[in-house]
């Protein structure tokens, strides 16, 4: 597939696009792809004559003076434009993509109701072979709403464009954390043949954030931390961590492995112990919560409840934690922790990866008691890496002693959206979604909704600044 000349985000006016597409594909930009730069063409149903300064100040805010002077970045800046348009209109539709120079990347930073109404007129050019047979079709998350509508939109979309010209999108897999993880794990022979049930205890994939609602009740208090967080971000990236070695890197057999392993994937059995599924302590599969009012770096927050906007009868969570399990070959037994919370006081973002311990009665290392488990831990967003590790012994006058090597890689070049307009811009598919990869994270947040709507998993509170709700027994982070 050739590079795109043109970029037309659909739904530009939106929020999407001022705080993280335009950033990322300044970020793009700058690392010089692609090198001659492309036009960048705004749509939406309202007239938008300040989009070309709109699209210069997100460039100015993450590119420095040097940078902004770039080849690249001039010439997209140069031929930024703004077009009144439906994107449910075939024929609006129709006119963009005369008017833009070949090949075409449609961005869909639109809802999912719009979206399908747009795919549909697409088709509807395509019926009419007017659609250009390079254009390439961007669909961000969510791919859907449940699990009939990301069928039917997959059935929908199969029908007027090819796989190879369909990339579904989840900046998380754009995270510097996530790309680093890949490599640590398939370039390092030390790790990969620990990669299984028999050496890791748990797996723990957390994004918590500090942040409270921020005006946001719009979206938000109609979505929720599980639809918002889980459904797409976490499990995504857990498939990625637990993928089975790919045979090549590429836009076949990454989204095909990753969708394996989501296909595998339930809700861990409450009361269920130990790899080898024996009965044990309670251990909750689905816990939610809702800040109250707190205080989180220093800043007062009030109670969810009272924020702008809110309807406290929706019961929307801001705090969800699952606990998974991929049940395969590879991965039967091993609880996976996904987490993410809002207005929390200390918030980890990463992704732990904890070894069972070593055979204590067979080691006989005069301790005080179980020696702790290696935990192997990345940064999302900083790419810190560490691995916690026991030193000393029996023999030494320090006793055992816990060290931590650790290290921070350069800083990335590219925003996570970055990354994946820079995959879009150039046609590489490698960590993109296949479209039952995407079906799979809606049946797997059913199964988290069901334990709300049950009872089993009731709406807890929790302290604005603190860690969440209190968790019962069971893998945490």
């Amino acid at each position: 597939m050739s590079e795109l000349r043109t970029l037309v985000i659909l739904g530009a006016g939106g929020d999407l696009t001022r705080r993280l597409l335009l950033p990322g594909l300044a970020t793009c930009l700058a690392a010089g792809v692609p090198e001659g730069g492309l036009a960048v063409v705004g749509a939406g149903q309202e007239d938008h004559p300040d989009f070309p300064d709109m699209v210069r100040q997100a460039f100015d805010e993450v590119l420095d003076a040097g940078q902004m002077e770039g080849p690249a970045v001039r010439q997209t800046l140069d031929s930024t434009r703004w077009v009144t348009a439906d994107a449910s209109s075939p024929e609006d539709l129709a006119g963009l993509l005369q008017d833009a120079e070949g090949p075409v990347g449609l961005y869909f930073a639109l809802p999912p109701s719009v979206t399908v109404a747009a795919c549909e007129a697409l088709r509807e050019l395509h019926g009419q072979d007017r659609l250009p047979a390079d254009v390439v079709l961007v669909l961000e998350k969510p791919f859907g709403t449940d699990l009939d509508s990301a069928r039917e939109l997959n059935a929908l979309l199969a029908g007027f464009v090819p796989a190879e010209r369909t990339f579904r999108v989840d900046h998380f897999l754009g995270q510097p954390g996530v790309l680093g993880f890949v490599g640590l794990r398939f370039a390092n022979r030390i790790l990969e043949p620990l990669w299984n049930r028999d050496h890791i205890e748990r797996i723990e994939i957390v994004f918590d954030e500090t942040l409270g609602l921020e005006g946001r009740a719009g979206f938000y208090d109609a979505t929720g931390a599980a639809r918002d967080m889980l459904q797409s971000h976490l499990v995504q990236v857990m498939a990625l961590v637990m993928m089975d070695p790919p045979t090549r890197f590429d836009g076949v057999e990454i989204p095909a492995n990753t969708a394996h392993v989501l296909r595998a994937t339930r809700l861990w059995k409450d009361g269920k112990d130990g790899k080898d599924g024996k009965e044990g302590s309670d251990r909750p599969s689905v816990v939610r919560g809702r800040y109250t009012a707190g205080t989180v770096g220093g800043r007062d927050l009030p109670s969810y409840v009272d924020e702008d906007g809110v309807d406290p009868d929706r019961g929307t969570e801001t705090f969800a934690q699952v606990v998974l399990e991929v049940d395969s070959w590879r991965w039967n037994g091993v609880p996976v922790v996904l987490r993410s919370g809002k207005a929390i006081g200390s918030p980890r973002q990463e992704i732990t990866v904890v070894f069972r311990r070593p055979p204590h009665d067979y080691v006989q290392f005069p301790s005080s008691g179980p020696l702790p488990a290696d935990a192997l831990r990345v940064g999302f967003e900083d790419e810190g890496i560490s691995l916690e590790l026991n030193a000393g012994g029996p023999f030494d006058s320090r006793g055992m002693t816990r060290t931590v090597l650790s290290a921070e890689l350069p800083e990335p070049g590219l925003t996570a959206y970055g990354s994946v307009l820079r995959w879009v811009l150039q046609g590489r598919r490698a960590f993109t979604i296949r479209g039952d990869g995407a079906e799979e994270g809606w049946r797997i947040l059913a199964e988290v909704t069901d334990a709300y709507e049950s009872g089993a998993a009731p709406l807890l509170d929790y302290q604005a600044g603190s860690s969440g709700p209190a968790v019962p027994a069971g893998p945490r982070p």
